[in-house]
């Protein structure tokens, strides 16, 4: 997560606080260390964002404070709307809703010389296969990768056999017209990419796990970057 991206974050956390939250919590939930939280909320303050608190006491975004207006060039805009476009013809059936809904949000909060631009994007994503059905929420699955829980699945292997596994998801990978959960398997003890369309069942368990998200996608990234063929001159 880049670091502007991350200073929205803590504002929206903020404001969905209705007490303080202490740096430890926002540093947890943000996946980051204390010094880059306490870095990001002096960057914060001195922009002049309202907030009240210190280190060891908690902080708090003052009541009334609204977000800047949001300026975006066209292409900025049209990337978004393909991208939504994107999510709508691939997604399940909830991101496909949040996809529209995001569209129609974004039309709203544009100067309407820029709307055209969304709704009537000269961009456009084509299907060329069939959308693959799925046998569980998606919803419930990108809540347990959001907030680190451990996942018990059933899974189907090519033979048809259905195993059940702990995992403890850390992303959704889309390659053409197929899903993948990408996520760390204690029954194999190694990371191990799980077809979303083979999943036949899916159970939140109650404890997280205990690994940081964002080490265990670095420590993914770099091993199946060892095992990608070296680029041929």
């Amino acid at each position: 997560m880049r670091r502007t991206e991350r200073l929205f974050q803590i504002i929206q956390i903020l404001r969905a606080k209705r007490g303080a939250i202490t740096g430890r919590e926002l540093a947890d939930e943000l996946e980051i260390s204390l010094r880059t939280l306490y870095r990001d909320m002096a960057e914060l303050m001195a922009q002049r964002v309202p907030i009240t608190g210190e280190a060891g006491t908690g902080y708090v975004l003052n009541e009334g404070y609204d977000m800047p207006p949001l300026m975006l060039t066209a292409d900025e805009l049209e990337a978004a709307a393909l991208g939504a476009a994107m999510v709508a013809s691939q997604g399940d059936v909830a991101l496909a809703r949040a996809a529209r809904d995001l569209v129609a949000k974004l039309s709203e909060a544009i100067p309407p010389e820029l709307r055209p631009v969304v709704l009537e994007s000269s961009s456009r994503p084509i299907l060329t296969e069939v959308k693959i059905d799925e046998n569980f929420d998606g919803t419930l699955l990108r809540q347990a990768i959001r907030e680190r829980y451990r996942l018990d699945i059933g899974y189907k292997d090519r033979e048809g056999r259905v195993t059940y596994r702990i995992i403890w998801p850390l992303l959704i990978a889309y390659l053409d017209n197929v899903r993948y959960v990408v996520a760390w398997c204690e029954t194999r003890k190694g990371f191990r990419h799980f077809k979303t369309d083979r999943v036949q069942d899916l159970t939140i368990l109650k404890d997280k796990y205990p690994a940081r998200r964002a080490a265990l996608i670095q420590q993914w990234e770099e091993e199946s970057a060892k095992r990608m063929p070296p680029r041929q001159s």
